[in-house]
């Protein structure tokens, strides 16, 4: 009886530590009324919930465990089980265990309450999951069909244009990687240079165009140096990217492109295509989900009403 008494008043005296937040002592408390009676499933579950305070989460996920064991029909011990494993982020055998909590005590508000609040969290964790994903895995292509079946009708063999499609992959996969990266993107054009022609001292594939957009003079201006350079140095395509943040609309569309604008305040960037076969103009928008920016899939526009810049080069309505 003396032992026993002295036990609950080692375990009493643990949770009274335990209510002044004194979760230390509470555990080294709990550890010696263990010591004392090493079959009872309350010690194991206060020292649980200590060792949790203390965020010693592989103990205290243990100690969850053997007061399962040692009762397995008793709530308490699920319930610590799951709170352990809510801490560690292991949000699906957290709700399991709630759950499993629930059935033995199916009355219990706290409970329904942790299973409400884990299952939100699995889904949140989920979804992050998910949008790190596609944040880390670019694959433009799947969003180009229309776009391939476009270029083998004017550039006909695969071979003709094969070069050019994957120049285009490449340059929106490089915008989408900085805009998920930074949030932003820098107004360029991307040249496709001939190997063999292209005098690439004098030529760089990449030409700023950040302050095209100041006003209508300097669009003017540019779009007739971009015109020259592209015919100077032997280019076969172009690809302009722009964030959307630039773009003064009255200047650059007129007032047309406005008018049809369908997506509001939208954040995102342009991507022209330019070549002499075809042309081709994508937004591609942007998101903030779960903390990240996550850029959406590219939607074509018209680009007779949203050009960013002219005609680059000039016109052939084949590859012959």
């Amino acid at each position: 009886m003396a032992a026993e008494a002295e036990e609950m008043s080692l375990k009493d005296k643990g949770n009274e530590f335990f209510k002044a937040g004194n979760y230390l002592k509470a555990a080294a408390l709990y550890t010696q009324a263990i010591k004392q009676d090493p079959s009872n499933p309350t010690l194991f579950s206060n020292r649980a919930a200590a060792f949790l305070h203390l965020v010693k989460l592989n103990k205290a996920l243990a100690d969850a465990e053997t007061t399962i064991s040692l009762n397995p029909q008793w709530e308490k011990g699920y319930f610590r089980k799951g709170c352990i494993l809510e801490a560690m982020e292991q949000y699906d055998d957290a709700l399991s265990a709630f759950q499993t909590a629930l059935q033995y005590n199916p009355q219990s508000a706290e409970v329904s309450r942790k299973i409400k609040r884990v299952s939100q969290l699995a889904k949140d964790k989920k979804r992050a999951q998910e949008v790190e994903n596609i944040r880390s895995n670019v694959d433009m292509v799947q969003h180009l069909d229309e776009f391939k079946s476009e270029m083998s009708e004017k550039y006909g063999a695969e071979e003709c244009w094969k070069h050019v499609f994957s120049f285009v992959v490449e340059t929106m996969e490089t915008a989408v990687k900085s805009w998920h990266e930074t949030s932003k993107v820098d107004a360029k054009v991307y040249f496709l240079l001939d190997k063999e022609k292209t005098d690439t001292e004098k030529y760089a594939p990449i030409v700023n165009v950040d302050k095209a957009f100041e006003s209508p003079h300097t669009h003017g201006s540019c779009f007739q140096f971009l015109r020259q350079y592209a015919d100077d140095s032997f280019s076969s395509a172009a690809c302009l990217v722009a964030p959307k943040s630039i773009i003064s609309y009255p200047q650059v569309w007129r007032g047309q492109g406005l008018r049809k604008w369908r997506h509001s305040q939208q954040d995102g960037f342009f991507v022209q295509f330019e070549s002499p076969l075809l042309r081709k103009l994508w937004f591609i928008p942007s998101s903030n989900e779960k903390g990240k920016t996550l850029c959406r899939d590219p939607e074509v526009l018209d680009i007779s009403a949203h050009e960013v810049f002219p005609r680059l080069f000039k016109e052939k309505l084949s590859n012959s």
